[in-house]
């Protein structure tokens, strides 16, 4: 059995056992076999290994786990960005635009551009991806949006629901009908998650629990877009659903938050339903950000992630979105760099990554400086030296 040790690590979170909520700790080893963690602790007590990644005593931590993402798509929406930095409002309809643009794409053209974003991911430390399906609309372009994604990802989203077409402007219920038959039965083979926009312009909430319902009897788990552009029904519809994360979260209620931290769990280790929370989309359409703050004391779960799309958040990088909750979300650096990992893992219901422990995952991300803190300290800058996904230096 082949192993490898990643020696002198001068700052290791685990998400674990250690020191304070990141579980560090100092002057540290990590064992690796067959792809799994087996052994945390002090270097100095370090088993043999096969092969060794001397860390040079620099900041060690779980790769990021970016748990919303659309990369499934054609085209680019640049000048809609302009447009918005000149003052223009943010109001969902320019995904219309990708639509065509995505359903006139090859399938090599597709997923060109999933291997390319994931590749950009994977080099800024994320090691596991969730990728939605949302652009194509019609029952084979979510088929096709889905099976590329599996391609790339174990963690797939139907999001058939992400508007309605301009084919159906007019009969938004035939559209959900198509939604919950034909296009679900095509794209179910190929998810593990179902998705849905509820939200003015987009999806009522009547419209989006039918669709929820309808992926929950195909065996599929919920996720929700929710409150993103103003206050709605969607985080609430989430948690009676038993959504797995509620996402964008901008706009929060009293009785929101109460249901978020309603779904506590039974061993006070935060919520079932997780607040995962998208900074890139605040940058890129000059929104409010979320209040994470008020979220994290109320005991609510949190989740960074990137929302990684070419109309309203057109970066992979989840370093960049720990400095925005950090500047922008009243996050400590902790907290951010826990909801981009462990965070991140809850929202997709996993507990082998995002934590570097013995059984899980050997997805690592060695840093070029001496600790966490320096995501936020020093925003923009590369701080990713390596990355070892599955045990696999890449």
């Amino acid at each position: 059995m082949s192993s490898l040790l990643v020696d002198t690590i001068g700052e290791l979170v685990t998400n674990g056992t250690g020191e304070g909520p990141l579980g560090i700790r100092r002057k540290a080893a990590v064992l690796i076999e067959e792809g799994r963690v087996a052994w945390v602790g002090p270097a100095a007590y370090a088993p043999a290994a096969d092969r060794r990644v001397d860390a040079g005593g620099a900041a060690v931590l779980p790769g990021f786990v970016d748990s919303h993402a659309h990369l499934v798509f054609a085209g680019d929406r640049a000048a809609e960005f302009a447009a918005r930095m000149a003052g223009e409002r943010y109001t969902g309809g320019g995904i219309r635009t990708t639509v065509g643009a995505t359903r006139a794409a090859s399938d090599d053209e597709l997923r060109a551009t999933v291997r390319r974003l994931r590749g950009e991911a994977l080099r800024q430390g994320t090691t596991t991806m969730e990728i939605k399906s949302g652009y194509g609309l019609t029952v084979a372009d979510e088929a096709r949006s889905l099976r590329i994604a599996a391609e790339t990802s174990t963690e797939t989203t139907f999001l058939g629901a992400h508007v309605v077409p301009a084919e159906y402007a007019d009969r938004p219920d035939d559209y959900v009908g198509l939604v919950c038959g034909p296009m679900l039965a095509a794209a179910a083979p190929h998810a593990k998650w179902i998705d849905v926009f509820c939200e003015r312009g987009a999806f009522d909430v009547d419209h989006a629990r039918a669709i929820l319902a309808c992926g929950q009897a195909a065996g599929l788990g919920v996720r929700v877009h929710a409150n993103q552009l103003g206050p709605g029904p969607g985080v609430q519809l989430g948690v009676e659903l038993g959504a797995a994360s509620v996402d964008h979260c901008t706009h929060l209620s009293d009785a929101d938050m109460a249901a978020l931290a309603g779904t506590a769990r039974d061993d006070g280790s935060g919520t079932t339903t997780v607040a995962t929370l998208l900074p890139g989309a605040e940058f890129s359409t000059r929104s409010p950000y979320p209040d994470a703050r008020r979220l994290l004391d109320a005991g609510v779960t949190v989740a960074l992630a990137t929302d990684c799309n070419p109309g309203t958040s057109y970066t992979s990088s989840m370093p960049f979105c720990v400095a925005l909750a950090v500047r922008e979300m009243g996050m400590t650096p902790a907290e951010a760099v826990w909801a981009a990992t462990a965070g991140g893992a809850r929202a997709l219901r996993r507990d082998d990554i995002g934590v570097l422990t013995p059984g899980a995952r050997a997805d690592l991300v060695v840093l070029d400086a001496p600790s966490y803190l320096h995501l936020a300290y020093r925003p923009g800058v590369p701080l990713i030296r390596q990355v070892l996904l599955n045990g696999v230096p890449q």
